[in-house]
């Protein structure tokens, strides 16, 4: 005899849309606590479940979040992450300005991305909307959602903020962190160049993500002249302003400094998340990877402002990896044992690439 419980999953495929919408809502604690109960009949509630995202709004919600949670079984990963028909239908329908569950798609994807092979997303394609003003490549997509839905100017009822995990996720990746440097075609921007612009964000999740895809760009080491041009990336302004409180320099040292990092106002504050500042300070230690990098970095007196985060920081992960670029900025450039590396940077991931929030975690809802 089935329990209860196998009852209840029974009835997600149930021809009323009544019946439907009070399975779901009531499996959703158990997406978390039980999830082995959805891997029956080789998983046939989740095949049910993958069918049911374009359902009625309020099932489709009960659905999406379900599938946020079962993401953490791999089984069950591969079975969403490698299934066509249905990333094809959640790309549909993410981009959609009326979209009332955009935002858990969101989180979907970002889940998803925890499957190495979703990175085929990159060479994806379907129509844009006009009111996105993007082209018909989904990257390029999911980056103008990130950027024109920040405070639901594009979709009222989504932020899309946790497409920024999802970017952090990808950027894994080689060929996706080749994308993020390279000018598109369609409006002649760096993506990157979007994304640097929250990173003193109010959103903590935005913050996040963005910190740790500019890091896993970073490691693209022929793209470091370009991060570093004030034509092109410019990103140190974006990496050292979250780094920086309302501490008071030497005058020889401020007018060093970039533009935008002078005469900061009394109130200015740090970014509250230690471990955000950890993820800028090690992209920071990626860019002096080479001899340029280095140069231009004592040249505009990154080392007061990393002297002063070292100071004012009490987080060992911040501390360390001040520590570390101190001494390569302020190493002997003669030395013949100093050679360029980024290969010891950060503690996250693969040779230091961040993975996204705390690592390998599965966002659930």
């Amino acid at each position: 005899m089935p329990t209860e419980l196998e009852e209840l999953v029974g009835f997600i495929a149930d021809p009323k849309p009544e019946i439907r919408a009070l399975a779901t809502e009531h499996l959703i604690p158990y997406s978390t606590s039980q999830p082995s109960v959805f891997k029956a009949d080789s998983l046939k509630p989740v095949k049910n479940l993958k069918l049911l995202i374009k359902d009625h709004p309020k099932i489709a919600e009960h659905v999406i979040t379900i599938l946020i949670n079962l993401a953490a079984d791999r089984e069950i990963l591969e079975s969403l992450a490698t299934d066509e028909k249905f990333l094809d239908e959640i790309l549909r329908q993410i981009i959609i300005a009326t979209e009332p569950n955009a935002n858990l798609l969101s989180m979907l994807l970002a889940n998803l991305a925890k499957w190495d092979t979703l990175k085929r997303i990159l060479h994806r394609k379907q129509p844009s909307p006009e009111e996105l003003g993007s082209n018909d490549l989904v990257m390029n997509q999911l980056v103008d959602l990130f950027v024109k839905g920040a405070d639901g100017t594009y979709n009222k009822k989504a932020d899309f903020d946790h497409l920024a995990y999802l970017f952090a996720d990808l950027t894994k990746h080689a060929e996706i962190r080749h994308y993020f440097v390279q000018k598109q075609e369609y409006d002649g921007i760096v993506p990157l160049t979007k994304l640097k612009v929250f990173t003193e964000y109010k959103s903590d999740v935005r913050r996040k993500g963005v910190a740790s895809t500019i890091k896993n760009v970073a490691f693209d080491v022929p793209s470091h002249p370009l991060f570093l041009s004030e034509d092109d990336v410019n990103i140190l302004p974006y990496i050292l302003l979250p780094i920086m409180g309302n501490e008071e320099y030497d005058e020889d040292e401020m007018m060093s400094m970039l533009p935008d990092l002078q005469l900061l106002p009394p109130d200015k504050q740090r970014d509250a998340d230690p471990n955000i500042i950890q993820t800028h300070v090690e992209t920071l230690l990626l860019l002096s990877s080479t001899r340029g990098g280095r140069d231009q970095m004592r040249e505009v007196k990154v080392y007061p402002i990393v002297r002063e985060t070292h100071l004012r920081v009490d987080h060992e992960g911040v501390r360390d990896a001040c520590e570390r670029l101190v001494q390569v900025l302020m190493r002997d450039e003669a030395d013949p044992d100093k050679r360029d590396q980024v290969e010891e940077v950060g503690q996250g991931g693969r040779n230091g690439i961040e993975d996204d929030d705390d690592d390998d975690q599965i966002i659930e809802v």
